[in-house]
Parts: C-alpha cells; structure tokens; sequence
C-alpha cells in the first residue's frame, strides 16, 4: 500500500480508523457518473455505490426526484464534486440528518484547482443552476485533470476504510491498484494529444480547462457563457468573427445540447463541428467509465482537429 501511504491526503483529511459496519453494509450514494466511476473503483468487490444522475441527464441541470431525498436521507456516505457543480445538492444536503456524511470532492487535500477563467473569449461565468450572479473562484470540472482523479481515489479509500475498518484492506488495494491504472490512462492520453497543442478550438461550455492544462490542449472559447444558458444572436455573431480570426478548427456541442447552434456558429467558415462529453452522460455507469470518458474525449478531440 506504498502510493496510498505516498499521498499526503489520508493523513491530511485526518481520516482514522474507528469501529464501523461491515463496507457491504454501507450505503454508498454518488452524484454523478465520473465521481461514481471512481468510487466504484474502490468498492470493487466489496459493494456498488448508488448513483443520482444516471442516463443522459446533466448534473449541472439535474432535479432530484422524490426517490432520490430518499436514497440520501438514508445513506451513510454520500459523494459530490461539488454545490457547484451538482446544484441540486445544495438544498438537500442543508436538510440531512447527522447520520450521513456528506464528502464534497472539490475539497479533496493535494487536488489541483484551476480558477475560473473570465478573459477574452470566456465569459464571466454566471454559474451552474441556482448560483448565477455569483462567479466562483474554481472551475469545478476537476476530475477531468488525471492527477486529480488519483487524489480523489485516495481521498474516497480513506473516507470508507474510515467507515469499514474490516475492509480497509481491500479497499486500499483497490485504490492503488485504480491509481496505477489512471496514471497509465495519463500517459495514453498525453501521447495520444500530443499532436493536437496548439490548435485552437471552441467549446460548448468552459469544462474543459483541466484537460487543456494538463495536455497542452487551445480551447479559445465557449459558446455559452454556462451549461443551461443558450447562445444568443450577437453571441453567435461574436463566435464567427472568432472563428475567422483565430483560424478556429473545430467547434464542439455536447450530447444533451442542441446541435443547430453549433452548426450555426459553423455555417460558412472553415471549421468543423464536433461533440465532447466531459461528464459520461452517453456512458453506462461502473467502474470502467472514467477511462471510457477519458479515451473517447480524446478520440473526438483527434477526430475533430488532426489534420485531414
């Protein structure tokens, strides 16, 4: 267990172990697919974690059900990246009782966080859901950087061998093992990009910033100023001089998004238009969807910008 004791982030959360139920015994909830990947990881072989926002929803956008305050009301631990990026917490986690932990990943002890950017073609951001007016400091697509999804796998080992001291075993296993494969997954990809730095593209909503950051990627600017807010008239027209200026070679929707709006922005210019899925909404859910998110971003990425 040598790379979880090398992680300065089980000591740094203060994470100690103390009598609990059995991990199978647990109730384990997750907000959304990525997180949801991560924690299933650790718990391979020992329980499935519960997931909020399954199908194609976006959390950024999502609702919870009447089904859903139940799952968390009667959880022991519940996973989130953030209020920020999971609106729909907010409210609920005020009203929990004592018994639930609530662990908010953004918070994780080593994680990188990137402030938001509010410069030339990235608007000042009006937030996800219900924090518009308010701008936060981080960008909160944090799993999206493969260092900070290995600090997340620590942090969630430390949170359950915490809760199951029985298992701490296996659970540690499972997070070093899971950390090795990310860190495989992140060579993969820094190859696989590697050809892509430089070229200058545009996205549907700034998410991706710690993918650039780690992989020498040129987002140079969005088409919405937030996920749940369309693009106006004047917005479009901006995006095209754009376009034109800064020799733009492709142009990105999401799968939840309509499509008209990037073929819009594209009509008449030389770029192209693809789609980008940062949160695995076209994904089935389970312990293999982060590398799938992973890979398949840089699949359409390559498939939109290398060279015909």
């Amino acid at each position: 267990m040598t790379a979880i004791r090398n992680l300065p982030l089980l000591a740094a959360a203060g994470l100690l172990l103390f009598p609990g139920a059995a991990l199978a015994d647990l109730d384990v909830v997750v907000t959304s697919k990525p997180i949801h990947a991560l924690v299933s990881s650790v718990m391979a072989g020992i329980g499935t974690p519960g997931l909020l926002v399954d199908g194609q929803a976006s959390p950024h956008s999502y609702a919870m059900k009447p089904s859903d305050a139940r799952k968390v009301q009667g959880a022991d631990v519940l996973f989130r990246v953030s209020e920020e990026m999971e609106p729909f917490t907010g409210k609920v986690v005020g009203s929990l009782p004592s018994s639930v932990r609530v662990v908010s990943l953004a918070e994780t002890p080593g994680l990188k966080l990137l402030e938001r950017r509010e410069a030339g073609a990235f608007d000042a951001h009006r937030g996800h859901g219900g924090n518009r007016g308010h701008a936060p400091a981080y960008d909160p697509h944090v799993w999206l950087d493969p260092d900070n999804a290995r600090a997340m796998v620590a942090h969630i080992a430390g949170v359950l061998a915490g809760l199951a001291p029985d298992k701490a075993a296996a659970i540690n296993a499972n997070a070093e093992s899971e950390i090795a494969r990310i860190a495989a997954l992140s060579s993969e990809l820094a190859r696989e990009l590697a050809p892509l730095s430089g070229k200058p593209f545009i996205v549907h909503h700034d998410a991706y910033q710690y993918l650039e950051r780690r992989y020498g990627l040129s987002a140079v600017g969005s088409v919405t100023a937030g996920p749940d807010l369309p693009p106006g008239g004047k917005r479009l027209q901006e995006l095209r001089r754009k376009i034109a200026g800064a020799e733009v070679l492709c142009v990105f929707a999401e799968p939840h998004v309509d499509a008209r709006a990037i073929s819009a922005v594209v009509e008449g210019t030389a770029a192209r238009a693809g789609t980008l899925d940062p949160e695995g909404v076209t994904l089935a859910p389970g312990p293999d969807l982060y590398q799938r998110l992973m890979r398949n971003l840089a699949r359409d990425l390559k498939a939109c910008l290398a060279d015909p």
